[in-house]
């Protein structure tokens, strides 16, 4: 059985082929540019050179088409017939509180997508036009959908409610939802297993720390609260977001420059964070290069970064009470040293004892790493994200009937015996 996900973006797509009976990636890519023009493909396969091929796609039907024609290519390609693609896996960004798991995609559920497309403008509708490209193009395979929400719904009500008039979260929906779901599933499952224990009996703080940012407290195993909160906007310094902010800072802002709701938005989410302190970068890589050649600006956002990554650290240990683990995952988390560096040093007191020397070692996105001292109370991680594979297992699991909430279901990753492909 083959199986296809796709994380479909405003202009971009990803996609991944799995087959499920060698439990191996056969070919990974990335349709780039697309609806905005010059658009090309990049597509992977192990043992063989990069293809890429620009590609004007005008929509994401036509980018999925093009990523379908390349699967199946006599010279590129890997598989020889479409007809060999069993299902599809969706990545849905945000499902309210409808989706508690990944379900099977009809009628009524991408209904309920679309319902709440509006708590998720940037996200949900390049998603939905996804998943109606997908089965235009392979209508007769089953799709499902894999929802970054869902597994952050075991939140209290404590956790997800704001402090905001009650008849907005009844009317509109307003509350947390957090982000990032099958990411913070798949390293708190790995942590644990390297631990040597069950997810259940597990606290452990996870750091999705890309363009994007997001973290999790999770207490014996389940998602307990997390930073992002309605939108991606809100929790830690991103790329281009702001993360959290004093919420009078909008309409001081729109008085002063006169910006309206639109632009003032198109300003958080685009122009803040890292961008916004620097004037010129998002990349990490960038920003550490320069601050290390004497930027001021760069080295502040660094710190600023750092500042309120420690901080989160700390608010969700006294959120959890006793702590097994933090796991640092992501481009950013994975390759970043010197800001997981910042970040940790000077937890003693909170029993984090950072090793440095295995901190700057952990540069790579295949290796899942220790970085702190064999006597540390609480064990830091370096480990590689796979969401994916979680999309992978969720799929398949659907389609066999097997699939059931996460603490139920036995995930591969989840396996001491587990080895990364």
């Amino acid at each position: 059985m083959v199986i296809l996900a796709l994380n479909c973006g405003s202009s971009s797509v990803k996609y991944q082929l799995f087959d499920w009976d060698k439990k191996e990636v056969i070919a990974k890519g990335m349709v780039e540019r697309v609806i905005v023009g010059d658009s090309f493909i990049i597509h992977e396969v192990p043992g063989r050179e990069t293809y890429r091929k620009d590609s004007d796609c005008a929509d994401h039907h036509i980018a999925i088409d093009l990523i379908i024609k390349t699967i199946v290519e006599a010279e590129h390609g890997v598989l020889k017939d479409i007809k060999q693609i069993s299902a599809v896996g969706h990545r849905v960004v945000h499902g309210g509180e409808k989706f508690t798991c990944s379900v099977l995609i009809d009628e009524k559920v991408l209904d309920a997508v679309k319902e709440v497309q509006h708590l998720a403008p940037l996200h949900n509708p390049p998603n939905i036009a996804g998943i109606e490209a997908a089965q235009a193009v392979l209508p007769d395979v089953p799709h499902v959908a894999i929802f970054d929400t869902a597994f952050h719904q075991t939140m209290p009500q404590h956790a997800y409610l704001y402090p905001l008039p009650y008849d907005w979260y009844e009317k509109y929906g307003v509350r947390r939802y957090g982000f990032h779901g099958t990411s913070h599933l798949y390293v708190s499952k790995r942590a644990a297993a390297i631990l040597g224990k069950k997810p259940a009996d597990c606290n452990i703080v996870t750091m999705h720390i890309g363009n994007g940012v997001s973290h999790c407290a999770i207490k014996n195993g389940i998602s307990v609260d997390t930073s992002m909160g309605l939108t991606p906007l809100e929790g830690a310094v991103m790329g281009t977001r702001c993360g959290d902010i004093d919420p009078a800072i909008p309409a001081f802002m729109m008085q002063k420059e006169n910006f309206s709701a639109k632009e003032i938005d198109s300003i958080l989410n685009k122009k803040s964070g890292v961008l916004g302190i620097t004037g010129r970068f998002t990349d990490r890589r960038d920003v550490i290069q320069h601050a290390e050649n004497g930027d001021e600006r760069c080295r502040l956002a660094l710190e600023i970064e750092a500042y309120r990554l420690k901080k989160y650290i700390g608010s969700y240990m006294a959120a959890i009470g006793r702590l097994d683990a933090v796991v640092f995952t992501a481009g950013v988390g994975e390759m970043g040293w010197q800001i997981r560096e910042k970040s940790i040093e000077g937890l003693e007191q909170l029993g984090i004892k950072l090793d440095r020397e295995r901190n700057r070692s952990a540069m790579t996105r295949k290796r899942e790493t220790l970085i702190t001292t064999d006597d540390s109370k609480v064990k830091v991680y370096v480990i590689p994200t796979d969401e994916e594979l979680v999309f992978t297992e969720d799929v398949a699991a659907i389609l066999a009937g097997t699939y059931t909430d996460h603490m139920q279901f036995e995930y591969s990753f989840a396996r001491a015996d587990f080895v990364r492909s």
